[in-house]
């Protein structure tokens, strides 16, 4: 599999930042451990005992909008996957380990992961209505597709920028696969119970 890095902004999350990094923490599969960067506007003593406590790389990107700050974390990995947290609620540890094995293939450039995907028709009403998107809880973007995206626009700020990188994610020939949680925790139990 190809290695993975964690992107957590501090802004995004809030007082929920901890238990973001340690769900992702506390599931490390296989003994490894895969790089988190956390990115906010100002380098503080919280962030310090955050990036001591949880092992993490926290990146001051001093006023910088959403979009800019991804980029910046993104450009300072250099992981094949670019996992990204969206909403301030974190996942359940339990979700990561049956999603690691998902990034493992060549046919996938994207992975949302907690929403369901939008029908056509939806998109068709999103887009006459030019509403926003649901955000998922978190993404997951191959990198070099990232790339080829443009990544996040610099200039845009909080849900702006996440919508942008949506909508150019599902108009795009993404080959993108949508992971809702509760069918993953259907699915743990189904397996768990055999």
């Amino acid at each position: 599999m190809g290695s993975v890095c964690f992107i957590v902004d501090a802004i995004i999350t809030g007082a929920l930042l901890p238990c973001h990094l340690h769900s992702i923490r506390k599931s490390e599969f296989a003994g490894s451990m895969h790089p988190i960067l956390v990115t906010g506007i100002q380098y503080n003593t919280r962030l310090d005992y955050i990036e001591q406590h949880y092992n993490t790389h926290c990146l001051a990107t001093f006023a910088l909008p959403l979009g800019a700050r991804f980029n910046e974390a993104a450009f300072a990995s250099q992981a094949d996957w670019l996992v990204i947290a969206l909403q301030k609620q974190p996942l359940p540890s339990s979700l990561w380990d049956s999603l690691y094995s998902e990034l493992d293939t060549s046919t996938l450039d994207a992975l949302i992961i907690g929403l369901d995907p939008p029908t056509f028709s939806e998109r068709i009403l999103q887009r006459l209505l030019a509403s926003a998107l649901l955000l998922p809880p978190y993404i997951a973007v191959r990198r070099s597709w990232f790339e080829r995206l443009g990544g996040f626009d610099p200039e845009l700020g909080k849900n702006i920028a996440i919508n942008d990188l949506l909508k150019r994610l599902y108009t795009c020939p993404t080959r993108l696969k949508t992971y809702n949680c509760q069918l993953i925790s259907q699915e743990n139990l189904i397996g768990s119970s055999n």
